[in-house]
């Protein structure tokens, strides 16, 4: 016999519910979509000064935090894939009204990633300088960066779990209290940060010390709002349930999303080692060209995000031409913000590159001729980010892999070497390679955004006879 768990929605939830099934969408997406953007907007910004104060140390740690960070990626990929797959169902759950449910999905996710992570962090750390040499990171940066890579081991783990907070506020529509306590977690981070490198004077590993704090920061305040008697997105032992009905749905949704993410980390990782035909401080210039990206596409990925959850519900509510219009509107307005914030990134580009340059100007040239290139691919990655979400409201993890593997493993990889050993372009190949990768796997994406539309409305028109 099923047990009973208590799971009930408070008045705010109620409200976000009845506003997801039924209000315009236009309104909808840019009311849950914007605090989201908000909140990558700042993530990345966070990233930056980061990147900014380990420059402060020495050009080496910019590369060593750029390469030590992919790799880190790969690792975290299980939790945030698994964070991404079950806040699938999570929201899908939440748009049926079966409310049991979803406590039992919280509460088991909760229970998987802890687990997952303190299982990585037992067959890790002690082995840390190996597992780097395995990975292929140049001895040069194992050296400056070991430390601070078994510093972000522990990062890991708590981010494990804030990931999963993360994700369940989001499937609840609780986008505005995502930005407050990330907005905490930048301001721990970065005055720590600055305290440990201008003050103490303190290397690169004083940086993952203070990224470790700043998540245990926020850990504080998950389990403070995750432990809140029976509410239907609260935490309970009780209503863990490793079974068919609860658990198999946010698995098989989410091993395509772990492998993505992990290897499109790992695809970046190899181009990282490409970029090291020019030298060590390439890789530093590319990274930093990612993050002047970022920019851009971070905030695409926060509407990309809150429309993904916006679409489950709808989906599982049954409202399916609300689906079409929440992608829609998605892609409009990323497309829109990739044109505005690129153009705005290329007009004051000299400014942004010399915040990065530790008072090299070859450093700073190295950067600016990356992004140059790179900014051309903020629209089109706009769309993707619009299609991206579109997939992952319907459970289509499948293809977000299918996209994510071409991105990296057909449009960049075998481009870049194509670039570098057939060509003259130098260089330049290095932001090449990340314009023509970012609006191939748009294209792409359109073309797998027409089949599944069609697909869908089809469908959509056999249900409407049937109940007709």
């Amino acid at each position: 016999m099923e047990r009973t768990i208590r799971a009930e929605l408070n008045s705010r939830d109620r409200r976000y519910l009845d506003m997801s099934l039924n209000a315009p969408m236009w309104k909808v997406v840019l009311v849950i979509g914007t605090p989201l953007a908000l909140y990558q907007g700042l993530a990345i910004f966070f990233t930056i000064l980061d990147t900014m104060m380990a420059s402060h140390i020495s050009k080496e740690s910019v590369s060593a935090v750029a390469y030590l960070s992919q790799v880190k990626l790969i690792l975290s990929s299980v939790g945030g894939g698994l964070a991404v797959g079950a806040g699938i169902q999570i929201s899908r759950a939440y748009g049926e009204g079966d409310l049991q449910l979803v406590r039992q999905r919280v509460s088991s996710l909760y229970a998987i990633s802890l687990a997952l992570g303190l299982l990585m962090l037992a067959a890790i750390a002690p082995f840390t300088t190996g597992f780097l040499r395995l990975a292929g990171t140049p001895e040069e940066l194992i050296a400056v960066g070991a430390r601070y890579f078994l510093v972000q081991l522990f990062v890991m783990v708590v981010n494990f779990l804030n990931s999963v907070y993360i994700a369940v506020e989001r499937a609840r529509g609780n986008a505005r209290r995502i930005f407050v306590l990330n907005l905490l977690v930048i301001l721990v981070k970065l005055s720590l940060t600055a305290l440990f490198v201008y003050v103490l004077h303190s290397g690169l590993t004083s940086i993952a010390v203070a990224s470790l704090l700043s998540e245990l920061a926020m850990f504080v305040f998950a389990l403070r709002y995750s432990l809140i008697g029976g509410n239907a997105f609260s935490f309970s032992a009780r209503a863990v349930a490793l079974n068919r009905k609860v658990t198999a749905p946010m698995i098989r949704q989410s091993v395509p999303v772990v492998a993505e993410k992990a290897l499109f980390a790992f695809g970046k990782t190899i181009v990282n080692a490409m970029c090291t035909l020019y030298g060590p401080l390439m890789v530093g210039a590319m990274g930093v060209s990612n993050n002047l990206g970022g920019i851009t596409t971070n905030p695409q990925n926060g509407f990309q995000q809150g429309s993904s959850a916006i679409i489950s519900q709808n989906f599982g509510a049954g409202k399916f031409r609300r689906v079409l219009e929440a992608f829609y509107a998605t892609a409009v307005i990323n497309m829109i913000l990739g044109a505005l914030i690129s153009a705005l990134e290329l007009w004051q580009l000299d400014l942004l590159a010399g915040l990065f340059d530790g008072g090299s100007p070859d450093f700073r040239a190295m950067i600016a001729l990356c992004y140059r290139y790179e900014a051309l691919g903020a629209v089109p990655l706009g769309l993707n980010a619009a299609v991206l979400a579109l997939l992952y409201g319907l459970g289509k993890t499948r293809l977000t892999l299918l996209l994510n593997i071409a991105r990296v493993f057909v449009f960049r990889i075998p481009v870049f070497w194509f670039l570098q050993h057939c060509t003259q372009v130098g260089e330049r190949s290095v932001g090449m390679v990340m314009m023509i990768s970012n609006t191939a796997v748009a294209v792409m994406a359109l073309f797998v955004a027409i089949f599944v539309i069609r697909s869908f409305k089809k469908q959509y028109s056999l249900q409407k006879e049937a109940e007709t």
